[in-house]
């Protein structure tokens, strides 16, 4: 449904946002890493629960397609790889007493590398379904899905299921594309004017035409439409419930039960702390956290 990753680039648009929306990474695994350091209490439960080989490196290394903020992206240095991803595992990394490698990587090539021994886990915004818990251990943390968003106010009276008439602007080869055509066929299936559907392969222009005025609206998966609005520091705000929701989740090793189970565990203690929806707000995301964290929760 979501990061299905047809396209995505790190955007700097004129209004400085470092914005993406769901696409395939041009990054290669020998890209630049970011090393985290552990710190806090350590959960023994979880260090217990470690592959051996995480053990004797006292390191996890991270497959990630850092392409997508404001879940996982290069920092201003261009090697540096933050986002709300990466402050989630990090905690939990310092609760296991390790630090982190975060290693780029192809978005289509983290599972495999991740079955390879390559990546020790994959962390990319990973919708969790059927076909890729066929592949891995998937561990839940985050629920993401569809986002509207609109000028402060939506001084247009922007109405998502009537939106006939109006320009809208997403980013090229999204899911949000279908969703917007979808709609546009119903306006000229009731005899109303279609949707102008305004399409750039850059998320950040498409913001940067909603601040401008350009378009009335735009549409992106939760997290990155809910961080255009934190960014934009009061110009834009969001328009109605996410919907089409999804979990993301972490890939393990399919043989990796234990440690999947330390992990959801970890999750939970995080979220009692009050430190999992902290850092979910410093990055805008609030919306999307969960209290289930779960090892393959969909069936």
């Amino acid at each position: 449904m979501f990061r299905t990753r047809a396209l995505a680039l790190v955007a700097v648009a004129s209004t400085s946002l470092v914005l993406t929306a769901c696409g395939s990474s041009s990054l290669t695994p020998s890209a630049s890493t970011s090393t985290s350091a552990s710190t806090g209490g350590v959960d023994a439960a979880l260090v217990a629960a470690l592959p051996e080989k995480i053990k004797t490196a006292k390191k996890i290394v991270v497959g990630t397609d850092a392409t997508y903020a404001p879940n996982e992206f290069l920092d201003a240095d261009g090697k540096t790889v933050v986002g709300m991803d990466v402050d989630l595992f990090n905690a939990i990394a310092a609760k296991a007493g390790v630090t982190v490698e975060w290693v780029p990587a192809n978005f289509g090539e983290i599972i495999l590398g991740t079955n390879s021994g390559k990546f020790d886990i994959g962390i990319s915004s990973f919708t969790i379904n059927t076909e890729r818990q066929g592949q891995a251990k998937m561990v839940s943390y985050f629920n993401a899905g569809t986002q509207w968003a609109v000028a402060k106010g939506n001084p247009k009276q922007v109405d998502p299921d009537n939106a006939c008439g109006m320009s809208i602007g997403v980013q090229k080869d999204t899911v949000q594309v279908d969703d917007l055509k979808a709609r546009s066929k119903k306006c000229t299936d009731a005899g109303k004017q279609a949707i102008d559907i305004v399409i750039d392969a850059d998320q950040g222009k498409v913001t940067a035409n909603l601040v401008s005025g350009r378009t009335a609206a735009m549409l992106a998966d939760s997290p990155v439409g809910l961080y255009a609005v934190k960014q934009t520091d009061g110009q834009l705000e969001a328009l109605g419930d996410i919907y089409d929701a999804a979990p993301y989740g972490w890939v393990l090793p399919k043989d990796q039960e234990a440690f999947a189970t330390a992990l959801a565990a970890a999750l939970k203690g995080l979220d009692a702390s009050g430190e999992y929806k902290k850092i979910l707000e410093k990055w805008g995301v609030a919306s999307g956290a969960i209290s289930d964290f779960a090892v393959n929760p969909v069936k």
